[in-house]
């Protein structure tokens, strides 16, 4: 090797990281990832005990990767070099069949698990109304065959199992075999961690007879498309680029139903914020999912025109969002707490505001890591 290659090459490795500091250096810092769907690091502040701490250091180099020019392009280069080699799985998610991203599904603590079903069953022993329960199971347990060849996976159904015996008090709803019956069906998207409108329909029908009411035949809705261009939380964190988008799809018109969402402003002051059950607006985001209801909320109340009808209370997560639209026509209104924000007392809640009945659901990945689950017992 001549010594004047080595000088070029010399001269144009040091041209190439010049022209990125230079590009780092002028570009604007972004605050949001609409790809990656989080916020990104903004640079921090040093200071003698963050600089002494190492946390300035720690902090910085997470800025400087979020804010490295064209990053989402490299991300998608990094996954699609990884694909091309062979690799099956990025950031817990599994590239599978028909252009699906599955949510790795590995085996729960089984202490956390065990200490959620005795807090649900705390609820429904301290609860003078009928408690209906129910968990989801996910793309990894209904769609298993689309994943990886040998891919791990943790049995869902176990978990299912394991929750209908540990709460015997309340009335257990299968969901699993609506699910199951229609694995052939878009019942979950692509590319996001939900179930779909449709997929929510047959979460409807499962929950009938426990909650006491003759489902809505689909036949009878008319499906309206609101999105075709819809990339989700497991796109979001899978670095994958190259899936189609999914579709949103909507069966149930919103005539005649209020949404309120309760919260509190900084003073502590009880706020009420009129939504609906379809906010278009988020259609225009990456965060499309929170057409349904507005999105995350720690109290929800929902009113219907059907006065007659029980009122229902629901724990949940937000699975419900695309479910409550078929839950309208039974209830005059449905309350709707997310224990990840509302930390008052659930008793007092349901006598002061007259609850006929609730209803405990959740996925199965995510009762199994809720760390919230305690306050339903208070």
């Amino acid at each position: 090797m001549s010594k004047k290659y080595c000088i070029f090459i010399t001269a144009l490795f040091c041209a190439f990281i010049g022209v990125f500091l230079v590009a780092n250096a002028v570009a604007p810092d972004r605050t949001f990832s609409e790809m990656e769907n989080r916020n990104l690091e903004q640079l921090p502040t040093p200071s003698v005990k963050t600089l002494l701490s190492g946390e300035f250091m720690k902090d910085f180099e997470t800025y400087t990767t979020d804010q490295f020019v064209a990053r989402d392009g490299w991300i998608g280069l990094k996954s699609a070099t990884e694909r091309a080699l062979g690799k099956q799985e990025n950031n817990g998610v599994y590239f599978c069949d028909q252009s699906t991203l599955i949510t790795r599904f590995d085996q729960p603590d089984s202490q956390k698990v065990t200490d959620n079903l005795n807090y649900v069953n705390n609820f429904v022993e301290n609860v003078d109304i009928p408690v209906t329960f129910s968990l989801i199971p996910t793309q990894a347990c209904i769609w298993a065959d689309r994943l990886p060849e040998g891919a791990p996976n943790a049995s869902q159904t176990d978990i299912l199992t394991q929750a209908q015996a540990a709460v015997p008090g309340a009335t257990w709803a299968d969901l699993y075999t609506p699910l199951w019956e229609h694995k052939d069906e878009d019942i979950f998207y692509r590319t996001d961690h939900h179930w779909t409108s449709l997929g929510a329909y047959y979460g409807y029908t499962g929950l009938a007879q426990a909650l006491g009411y003759e489902p809505v035949s689909l036949d009878s809705y008319t499906e309206t498309v609101r999105s075709t261009e819809f990339y989700g939380t497991v796109f979001s964190s899978s670095g994958v680029r190259w899936v189609r988008p999914d579709t949103i799809s909507t069966y149930v018109p919103d005539t005649g139903i209020t949404v309120v969402s309760h919260t509190y402003d900084n003073k502590g002051n009880p706020v009420e914020e009129p939504r609906s059950l379809y906010v278009e607006s988020f259609l225009n985001v990456k965060d499309k999912y929170s057409m349904f209801l507005g999105g995350n909320q720690s109290l929800g109340v929902v009113t219907t025109p059907n006065t007659d009808k029980p009122k229902l209370l629901i724990i949940r997560d937000s699975y419900t969002d695309s479910l409550v639209p078929f839950l309208t026509p039974h209830f005059s209104e449905i309350h709707l707490i997310d224990l990840r924000y509302y930390k008052l007392s659930i008793q007092e809640y349901i006598q002061q505001n007259e609850i006929d009945q609730a209803l405990v659901l959740y996925s199965v990945p995510n009762f199994v890591t809720d760390s919230n689950l305690l306050w339903i017992a208070r």
